[in-house]
């Protein structure tokens, strides 16, 4: 088969751009337009009413005590897998009920589009957030952005929480809760029980009952990418793959 050099590198050449307007776009976070009503309700908690439960997953038994009955909505900003093979604390702690972490903004970030023009990023525990921008800074509302641990040990929900994408709008619901074990030493991991609070220990914990995707983040942008891979991958196959190229 013949084949030109000139279409095989303009092939490459269309799969970078594309693939890099793909990343350029990023999780892109949905306007306020597009926000589902419900995503701009305040979280809800109530006195709890189950009590402490016991649990066991791989071989671990955790004791999970409930401090509060606990529902939020919101845009999914930034997420984190423990699964992640970066994570190190989560296999040594043993903590295998804290599936994931997701970063969720609700209410007036929502309603003032403020919340994408912050930058977001998962550590192993931590929600981080930030901005060159004295003026978005200022506008934003730390008391309506969380970061949330999810636990559970059901496998089906888990991977329920492990198919949420940032963009997304979701409803999650479940028990605040503090949750330890004794496997070979003694952990425990508390939870915040309001919304001002920032810094080491501001995280909520949640155990997991319920995990609603209220709105899909938009495709636009992990099918640009995915499309730019496969042109790069083409153009790849087409350079390595022929034998012959026709004259230019």
């Amino acid at each position: 088969m013949v084949i030109r050099k000139s279409v095989v590198k303009a092939l490459f050449l269309m799969g970078l751009v594309v693939l890099g307007w793909g990343i350029h776009l990023g999780d892109e976070l949905p306007d306020y337009r597009l926000v589902d009503p419900r995503a701009l309700a305040q979280p809800s908690q109530v006195s709890p009413t189950k009590a402490l439960f016991k649990t066991t997953v791989k071989g671990v038994e955790y004791a999970i005590q409930p401090v509060a009955d606990y529902e939020i909505t919101g845009v999914v900003v930034s997420r984190h897998d423990t699964a992640a093979f970066w994570d190190k604390i989560h296999i040594e702690s043993n903590d295998h009920l804290n599936v994931a972490d997701l970063c969720i903004a609700w209410g007036h970030n929502l309603k003032s589009n403020n919340y994408k023009a912050i930058s977001y990023s998962n550590g192993q525990f931590t929600c981080n957030f930030g901005t060159a921008s004295e003026a978005v800074w200022s506008a934003f509302d730390l008391s309506a952005l969380s970061n949330n641990h999810l636990l559970t040990d059901d496998r089906a929900m888990a991977k329920r929480i492990a198919k949420l994408k940032v963009g997304d709008q979701v409803r999650v619901k479940g028990h605040l809760a503090i949750y330890r074990h004794h496997h070979g030493f003694p952990f425990e991991r508390g939870t915040s029980v309001v919304r001002t609070d920032v810094g080491n220990g501001a995280c909520e914990t949640i155990f997991v009952s319920e995990v609603e995707l209220l709105k899909p983040a938009s495709a636009v942008p992990r099918w640009t990418r995915t499309f730019g891979g496969l042109l790069l991958l083409l153009a790849t196959v087409a350079w390595f793959g022929f034998t012959g190229y026709g004259t230019e």
